[in-house]
C-alpha cells in the first residue's frame, strides 16, 4: 500500500484506509485530516502520512529507532507519523496538530537516551504524532562565506561529508556517531572531538528558522534574542519546531593525526587514568584525548582505551606533547596516523575503512538496547575510587556496561555558564558517559536488569561528581532525574520540572522557564522532560 496523502483531492482515501486507527475520537481525526489538506500549500504537494494500517508505518518509524529497547510492545506508538517534505508541511501539522489536540514527538536522528523523539508515556488515549524530519535534510555549504545551512533532519555524518566534499581545511564541532541527527544534536549543545578547540555545537550556531506554535517561520532576527538563546542548548522540542540552522565553519588542517592505545588493569590501566584526570583538561587546545573504558569480555578485568584527535600540527610534534605531559602512555610513533579530517571522523566512529563516500557516513553502528546517564566531574578520583569502579563494571553481569570520559577544558572553560543554555564549562575536569548495554530487543526482565546495573554504577559514583545540583547533559536524557507527568491538560509545576531542570541547566533553567512561558504558555511542545510554561 503506498503513503497515505494529503490532500483534497485524495482525503477520501485517507479516511477509508484509517479507520482502524486507534484514536480517541475518529471525528476528530478525519478534521484533522482535512485541517492538513487546508493548511498544505496546492505548489508544495502532498504530505506523506502514515498510520498502523500502511504496510510501510513500521519500517518508516523503525528507520530511526537507535535504541532496540523502545522497539518492545510495552512502548507507546505514534498514532500517526508525518514525514513532511518542505516546510509548509510542517506549519500545517503544528497548527492541525494544536487545533485538533494530538499531541507532537519531533524527530531528527532518534537518539534520544529515553525515546521522547518518537514514543511517551501518555496516560490516556489522546492521540500521538510522530513528526519525522528525515525528507528535510538538505545542507548548503558556502566556503567564501565559511558558513552552512542545514536542514534538522540531517545526519551529522551528512554535514560533515559535505563540509569535506567543498574544502579539506574546514570541519564542524559535533558528536559521533555520525548517525545523530543534527536537530537534536545541536539544540541539546553537541559535544564532540574539536570541542576543546571550538566548544560545543550550539557555541557556533549563527541563525535558525523555526516554527512557532502558531506556525509562524522564525528566523534569529524575528524570534528575539531570548528564543535563540533557549534553543541553542536548552531543548528545541519545548519551544516549537526548528527546521534548520546556520553554522560557522571551522578550521583544520589538511591532515591531522589520530591514535588509540589500549591499556588493561595488568597493564597499569588504573594509574593511566588517574594520571589522565589530571591533565587532559590541561592538553592544548589542539589535542583532544577521550577514555573509554570497558569490560574485557570473557575476562574479569577493565580496558582502558585512550584515543584522540590532534589538529595542532605533525606527529612528532604530538608524540613530544605526550612525551612532556603523559609519558606513562607509552605512545610510539607506530601508534599515530595522519590522515584527512573527514577520515578521522570515520576512526573515532569505529570504523576502520578506506570507503570515504557519503554511505560511509550514513552507516549506523551495531544498534542495541541501552540506558545511560551522565556526570560531570570536578576533581580527580583517587586510585582507591577507580579501583572501586572496575568492580562495578566487572559486577555488571548479563549486561555490556560502557563509560567515556570526555575532556572539559579548552575553549569549553572559556565560555561563560550562562551564554547558551548549557551550563557545565569552567570547574569540570570531564564528563563521564555511562552506558549499559544488551546486544537483543529487550524483554522487560532484560530491561530491569540494565536499570539495576546502570544505577549501580550511578550510585556509585554519587561522592566523586559535581554536587547541588548533580549535573548531567540534556542530549542524554534520563527519567531516573525526574520527569513530568503527560495527562491531556496537566502541566507541571516550576517545582516538579526544577527536579530534573536544574541538573541540566543549573541557573539557566529559569531563563529558560521564562522564555517558554512567553513563547508557548499553553504548553503545547511538550514531553517528560519539557521546559515548563510557568513559575506556579
Amino acid at each position: 500500500m503506498v503513503p497515505q496523502l494529503v490532500s483534497v483531492l485524495l482525503l477520501h482515501l485517507i479516511i477509508v484506509f484509517s479507520f482502524s486507527l486507534a484514536a480517541s475520537d475518529p471525528q476528530n481525526y478525519r478534521s484533522f485530516l482535512r485541517c492538513i489538506s487546508v493548511h498544505s500549500h496546492y505548489n508544495d504537494g502532498l504530505i506523506p502520512i502514515y498510520t498502523p494500517t500502511n504496510s510501510s508505518y513500521s519500517s518508516i518509524l523503525n528507520s530511526r529507532i537507535q535504541n532496540l529497547r523502545f522497539i518492545s510492545p510495552k512502548y507507546p506508538k505514534p498514532h500517526i507519523i508525518a514525514t513532511p517534505l518542505n516546510e509548509s508541511h510542517v506549519q500545517a501539522i503544528v497548527i492541525c496538530s494544536r487545533k485538533h489536540g494530538f499531541f507532537i514527538r519531533i524527530r531528527s536522528g532518534g537518539h534520544d537516551y529515553e525515546g521522547l523523539s518518537y514514543t511517551s508515556r501518555l496516560i490516556n488515549n489522546t492521540s500521538l504524532v510522530l513528526l519525522d524530519l528525515s525528507n528535510l535534510n538538505s545542507i548548503d555549504v558556502d566556503i567564501d562565506e565559511r558558513t552552512a545551512w542545514v536542514q534538522s533532519g540531517a545526519i551529522i555524518g551528512q554535514l560533515y561529508y559535505r563540509i569535506a566534499e567543498k574544502s579539506s581545511v574546514h570541519a564542524f564541532a559535533a558528536g559521533v556517531p555520525t548517525t545523530l541527527g543534527v536537530g537534536g544534536h545541536f539544540s541539546g549543545g553537541g559535544i564532540g572531538y574539536l570541542s576543546r578547540k571550538y566548544g560545543l555545537s550550539a557555541d557556533n550556531i549563527v541563525d535558525a528558522r523555526i516554527v512557532n506554535v502558531e506556525g509562524e517561520i522564525l528566523s534569529k532576527e524575528s524570534m528575539g534574542e531570548d528564543l535563540f538563546w533557549a534553543i541553542r542548548g536548552g531543548g528545541g522540542v519545548s519551544f516549537g519546531v526548528v527546521l534548520s540552522w546556520k553554522i560557522n565553519l571551522l578550521d583544520v588542517p589538511p591532515n591531522v593525526t589520530v591514535f588509540t592505545v589500549n591499556r588493561n588493569l595488568e597493564q597499569g590501566a588504573t594509574a593511566l587514568v588517574h594520571k589522565w584526570q589530571y591533565i587532559a583538561h590541561k592538553f592544548p587546545k589542539d589535542l583532544t584525548m577521550f577514555v573509554t573504558l570497558t569490560k574485557v569480555t570473557g575476562h574479569e578485568t577493565i580496558q582502558a582505551s585512550f584515543q584522540s584527535l590532534f589538529i595542532g600540527g605533525t606527529t612528532q610534534q604530538l608524540l613530544q606533547i605526550i612525551q612532556e605531559s603523559f609519558p606513562e602512555l607509552g605512545l610510539k610513533r607506530e601508534d599515530c596516523i595522519e590522515m584527512r579530517w573527514i577520515e578521522s571522523v570515520l576512526y573515532l566512529f569505529g570504523l576502520r575503512t578506506t570507503n570515504s563516500s557519503l554511505s560511509a557516513f550514513e552507516v549506523n553502528a551495531a544498534i542495541s538496547s541501552f540506558r545511560g546517564a551522565t556526570d560531570f566531574v570536578k576533581d580527580p578520583i583517587s586510585k582507591t575510587g577507580l579501583q572501586g569502579l572496575w568492580r562495578n563494571i566487572v559486577q555488571a553481569n548479563g549486561t555490556s556496561p560502557s563509560i567515556i570520559l570526555t575532556p572539559n577544558g579548552g575553549r569549553m572553560s572559556e565560555i561563560p555558564d550562562a551564554e547558551i543554555p548549557y551550563p557545565h564549562r569552567a570547574g569540570n575536569l570531564y564528563v563521564a558517559n555511562y552506558n549499559v548495554h544488551q546486544s537483543q530487543v529487550s524483554s522487560s526482565k532484560d530491561q530491569a536488569l540494565m536499570t539495576k546495573n546502570l544505577r549501580r554504577l550511578y550510585e556509585y559514583m554519587a561522592p566523586y561528581v559535581s554536587q547541588s545540583p548533580r549535573g548531567a547533559y540534556v542530549n542524554a536524557r534520563d527519567f531516573q532525574l525526574g520527569y513530568n507527568e503527560m495527562w491531556t491538560d496537566y502541566t507541571p509545576s516550576y517545582e516538579e520540572a526544577k527536579i530534573w531542570g536544574i541538573k541540566y541547566f543549573k541557573n539557566n533553567f529559569d531563563r529558560l522557564v521564562r522564555v517558554k512561558s512567553r513563547v508557548d504558555p499553553d504548553n503545547f511542545f511538550r514531553d517528560e522532560q519539557s521546559i515548563p510554561p510557568s513559575f506556579s
